[in-house]
């Protein structure tokens, strides 16, 4: 296969949209708040069985077994050490804590959802159990398959734009099924790609920047995990309309900043491959 990206991508796609489809029925899209309330675990389920089913397919059907057993290799692959950790875990909650510390001089709504919530344990727990399962089935087919495949053409800019891209257009429909709670009067024409494509692909040049350097599949998951958990337990609770559209694109901003800061400082790993 020339291109074993484009396949697997289209695998993930279909597993994921399939299933989402299946799931939500015929309650239509953009969904009501109670079908969101009840059927979102189960939507979630049926998301994250995309990325890892193609992943592994693609993985086999591509490299067969030794393929499967290189991408365990690297999912065990640990002793990097402590800065590489450090830098996974983070970079998404010290972003995002910024945003919206920097936005809450300008407005209440604002603040960090963990700081208004009626149950913060709850609330906190709930966000490292989305981020470890998210982190976990996400990335054996992100960084498991098509982050490697990518990178024996191009260097980790591009890298990270197409699978960004990819990644953020996975989340369409769940966003768009979700998004008469939150979207307010902003038109979807402004909303979709706001939620979509702001900080997701900054942050996946970041993250295969850090996978370029340590070359583990365990890292890449806990630096996934550390955004859902981060988005989850920070994101303002009752945020909608302009300012939920307004913190996407402050935090994707501000991520770009840091892509840009990554490869002055570390710029031969930002060259793309002879």
């Amino acid at each position: 296969m020339r291109y074993p990206w484009l396949i697997y991508a289209a695998l993930a796609f279909a597993i994921s949209w399939g299933g989402v489809l299946l799931v939500i029925g015929s309650g239509g899209i953009p969904g009501t708040a109670a079908q969101f309330e009840t059927l979102l675990p189960f939507v979630v389920l049926a998301m994250l069985a995309g990325p890892s089913v193609a992943g592994l397919l693609s993985t086999g059907l591509t490299h067969g077994r030794a393929g499967l057993r290189e991408l365990l290799s690297r999912l065990l692959t640990w002793r990097i050490g402590a800065r590489w950790y450090a830098i996974a875990l983070l970079t998404a909650p010290l972003s995002v804590a910024a945003t919206l510390v920097a936005l809450s001089l300008t407005s209440p709504v604002f603040r960090p959802g963990i700081l208004t919530t009626s149950q913060p344990a709850s609330h906190l727990l709930f966000g490292i159990a989305a981020g470890v399962g998210a982190g976990l089935f996400e990335e054996l087919g992100w960084t498991g398959f098509a982050v490697p495949e990518l990178r024996r053409r191009y260097g980790v800019l591009a890298t990270g734009l197409i699978v960004g891209l990819l990644w953020g257009a996975w989340h369409f429909l769940v966003v768009w099924w979700g998004s008469s709670g939150t979207s307010g009067a902003v038109s979807l024409a402004v909303y979709l790609p706001a939620m979509l494509f702001s900080f997701l692909p900054p942050y996946r040049v970041l993250m295969v920047w850090v996978y370029d350097r340590t070359g583990s599949l365990l890292v890449a998951m806990v630096m996934h995990a550390s955004l859902t958990a981060s988005v989850r337990i920070l994101d303002p609770l009752a945020i909608s309309g302009v300012p939920i559209v307004t913190y996407n694109l402050v935090l994707g901003a501000a991520l770009w900043v840091l892509v840009a800061v990554v490869a002055l400082a570390d710029p031969e790993q930002f060259r793309p491959p002879r």
